[in-house]
């Protein structure tokens, strides 16, 4: 269980959630997707849809649209890698003091089975990850990503290395 660590924290990002409270609930949803599709653009490109956001855990989907397909209409091998990675920058980046810069260092994505249909990726930091990400002035974590399609099966077996380094001022 987590303890305060898991709370809201006061970042950049954060603050920016935060300001999308005051939007009307029903448009809360597309905001937030609009917002981080504006900053980081080939999410939006892709239609990535941000379902959950915490400091712990954070969960993604892609549907399988056309934009996104490979040629037997399946969610594109690079689009299920982008919603991995997506999902484990941001869970990361829900902790990431505003002096530190993110950096993904590594990455590996295993397929293990066809998928069908849309896709979900669900990325969970430790309480330990935490305290180091917020902590530490330079580090690395390997965050916990599973990504599922419609029969909510894993579809990858993934390895996601986040760093984490002070900016240059």
């Amino acid at each position: 269980m987590l303890n305060h660590l898991a709370m809201e924290y006061n970042n950049n990002l954060n603050r920016t959630l935060a300001k999308l409270q005051k939007v009307p609930v029903f448009l809360q949803s597309w905001m937030r997707d609009y917002a981080i599709g504006r900053f980081v653009k080939f999410v939006g490109t892709a239609g990535i849809h941000f379902e959950k956001m915490t400091c712990n855990e954070v969960a993604v989907t892609l549907p399988n649209k056309t934009n996104v397909q490979n040629h037997i209409g399946q969610i594109h091998a690079a689009a299920t890698t982008l919603l991995a990675e997506t999902a484990s920058g941001i869970v990361v980046g829900m902790n990431i003091p505003d002096d530190k810069l993110p950096l993904m260092k590594s990455l590996s994505v295993k397929f293990i089975k066809r998928s069908q249909g849309q896709q979900k990726a669900i990325a969970t930091l430790t309480e330990d990850q935490i305290k180091q990400i917020r902590e530490t002035d330079k580090g690395e974590v390997n965050v916990s990503v599973k990504v599922t399609d419609e029969t909510e099966e894993e579809i990858v077996k993934t390895e996601m290395i986040w760093a984490w380094i002070l900016k240059k001022k």
